[in-house]
């Protein structure tokens, strides 16, 4: 069988006159410019296997044409009365001073400039009682980051990988930093407004200057306007970003474990969460580490924007509010047209695995051209390059290269190499469907997860409860790996007989009470016995957290709950977990643990609430491939 991504070579002409794709064997076109057949001096695209390929002309680095300048926007983000300036700078192949036109790469950052360092003394202290005010926060010192006066190359990422291919590379500092004009705003809409504006230079409909004052005016007379986007993590972010503005010219982007919310970024279902690794960050904690930008406008973007940051992010409640609801790339997605390639790794932990998921099943709701790539690791990690070229050639070339009709869904296998993904029809597989596992027994040690169901209690009456006392210096390994403990619950179900594939996004019903009323709760769903060792992910299979008071309030269209307890106390949380797409071998017992503060994650009340769990009133939902008769127990 012809593998989808192995397609017979092809060899298509470009003119150096205007791009104009020529028939295969470079013979006659109705192309303006084309000649009758391609004339000796014609620079050549070759396309095999569906890509574009490296060719001499364009490899000759020497040759290269880089240039600097600044693009204005239509907003000013840092007050002082004039449209901000973008710096932006160019490579591209030496064949475009000569009136060849190409399409373009294109990365833009908050980073490329340089960020302050990672002190934890100025992140938001994690000592704090769920639902109370936090303690106050000190902010960056001022001179934290060394404003750069020049920088007329911006970055070298991606230049040695496309412009021999005939593209042209084009990087971009994010508002606020660097040479860029205006303010960070961390997701506010000049974030996304800002490449907006690069691309509508490059499609010939906004002015480029020499200089950030203006000046001399700088065209893209070499650019084709067809442009697409790629970059990891925030860089990753930023072409979903500038794709919700449905600027014209932007014709595919491929973000790299993207952060598409910031509020699902630093919460969870109501609950205040840090980002893996970076325990206490929030949003303006994030701005003091991007913010490099003009030191004369420093003070006000302090003082304007991070003071609303500081007065909006709400570290007290987790609730949804209008801040986070303007940086959330879900409630813009109407203007997305770009042909979206998604990647992102499961065991992501910083930038969490749902924030590629909700966004591709969105594309695909609204009939944008989809494909997402899976790997078994942590943040970052970019689809093989050869699914990348297949993109930007289909979409920045316009070679019918089949690539529509490739599968949409690319997942590395748990021992397989990052360059060889296994394709399936869909993600989440298509023959994935839920089963409710529902715990009994006795917690502290290991209990039972089966697919028995109890009876429902009647509220504020116990059906099989189950206990354990929170305390945020054991860590959720230490907890899970432990024979018994006090300070978590855990089930598990029979060894498994067979190898389970589980595929999609788990839910998790508790039905609980506490003491005091507001408290953490977090839950991890593991493979067991546990391996010891210091990486987690090798038994961790998901997790998720919430806030059991608030869960709902994580969705502008569900403000804050104010649910409070029933009767005698109880309520019932309901929410998804991260999704995940991995195969639990044979032998394995899945196991669900129920905690409450995530040493790693959430804030650190004072040890010693006491949560009780209703057994029968809890349950843990896992879709598997091949349904209930697929679970080898």
């Amino acid at each position: 069988m012809n593998h989808p991504l192995r397609r017979a070579p092809l060899r298509w002409c470009v003119s150096v006159v205007a791009l104009a794709v020529a028939l295969p064997g470079c013979g006659a076109t109705d192309e303006p410019g084309a000649g009758s057949a391609a004339p000796s001096d014609t620079i050549i695209h070759i396309i095999e296997d569906g890509q574009a390929q490296v060719v001499p002309a364009f490899a000759d680095s020497a040759s290269w044409i880089r240039e600097e300048l600044w693009v204005r926007t239509d907003f000013d983000s840092d007050g002082d009365g004039l449209p901000d300036m973008m710096h932006v700078s160019v490579t591209r192949p030496g064949q475009t001073a000569d009136g060849l036109r190409v399409p373009v790469i294109y990365e833009t950052s908050p980073y490329f400039s340089g960020v302050a360092g990672i002190d934890f003394g100025h992140f938001w202290d994690l000592n704090q009682e769920v639902g109370s005010p936090p303690p106050p926060r000190t902010p960056y010192p001022t001179e934290t980051i060394q404003h750069l006066a020049e920088q007329p190359r911006i970055s070298g990422s991606h230049v040695q990988t496309w412009v021999p291919r005939g593209f042209a590379v084009v990087h971009s500092q994010s508002p606020g930093t660097g040479q860029s004009q205006g303010c960070p705003t961390v997701g506010g809409a000049n974030e996304s407004l800002a490449p907006a504006a690069v691309i509508d230079w490059l499609g010939g409909r906004r002015p480029g200057f020499a200089s950030p004052g203006g000046g001399e005016e700088v065209r893209a007379d070499w650019s084709t306007g067809r442009v697409g986007m790629t970059g990891t993590s925030y860089n990753g972010t930023l072409p979903l970003a500038a794709a919700t503005t449905g600027v014209e010219g932007l014709e595919a982007i491929i973000p790299v474990a993207p952060n598409t919310s910031y509020y699902h970024y630093y919460r969870s279902n109501g609950l205040v969460r840090s980002p893996g690794g970076y325990p206490g960050e929030d949003v303006d904690v994030l701005f003091d580490f991007i913010h490099s930008g003009d030191p004369a406008r420093r003070a006000y973007c302090e003082s304007e924007v991070r003071g609303e940051m500081t007065q909006q992010l709400d570290r007290t409640t987790g609730d949804y509010n209008d801040f986070w609801a303007e940086r959330d790339y879900l409630n813009h997605m109407d203007g997305v047209r770009a042909a979206t390639l998604m990647s992102h790794g499961f065991n992501d932990w910083n930038v969490m695995p749902e924030h590629s998921f909700r966004i591709s099943r969105a594309l695909k709701e609204r009939g944008v051209p989809v494909q997402i790539y899976y790997h078994q690791g942590g943040h970052g990690g970019p689809p093989p390059l050869r699914m990348m070229n297949r993109w930007f050639t289909r979409y920045l070339l316009d070679v019918e290269n089949g690539v529509e009709s490739d599968p949409r869904s690319w997942i590395v296998r748990e021992e397989a190499e990052p360059d060889d993904p296994t394709p399936y029809a869909d993600y989440p597989h298509p023959e994935a469907a839920a089963v409710t596992l529902h715990p009994s027994g006795d917690g502290q040690g290991t209990g039972s997860l089966t697919l028995e169901s109890g009876a429902f209690g009647d509220a504020g009456q116990a059906g099989e409860n189950a206990s354990f006392t929170d305390n945020f210096n054991f860590d959720a390994a230490q907890l899970a790996a432990a024979e018994r403990s006090e300070h978590r619950l855990l089930f598990a179900t029979p060894a498994l007989t067979r190898d389970v594939h589980i595929s999609g996004q788990p839910t998790v019903r508790v039905r609980m009470t506490s003491e005091p009323a507001a408290v953490n709760l977090s839950i991890m769903v593991v493979a067991l016995p546990w391996i010891e060792g210091d990486h987690i992910n090798a038994n961790l299979i998901t997790r998720g957290w919430a806030d059991p008071l608030n869960a709902s309030a994580r969705d502008i269209s569900a403000p804050r709950s104010g649910e409070m307890p029933g009767p005698g106390g109880w309520v019932e949380v309901e929410f998804a977990l991260q999704p995940d797409d991995q195969v639990i071998p044979a032998g394995s017992r899945i196991g669900l643990m129920i905690f409450s503060s995530d040493q790693n994650f959430t804030v650190h009340p004072e040890p010693g609430s006491v949560l009780t769990v209703d057994l029968r009133g809890t349950s843990l939902n896992l879709p598997v491939v091949g349904g209930p008769s697929a679970l080898g127990f």
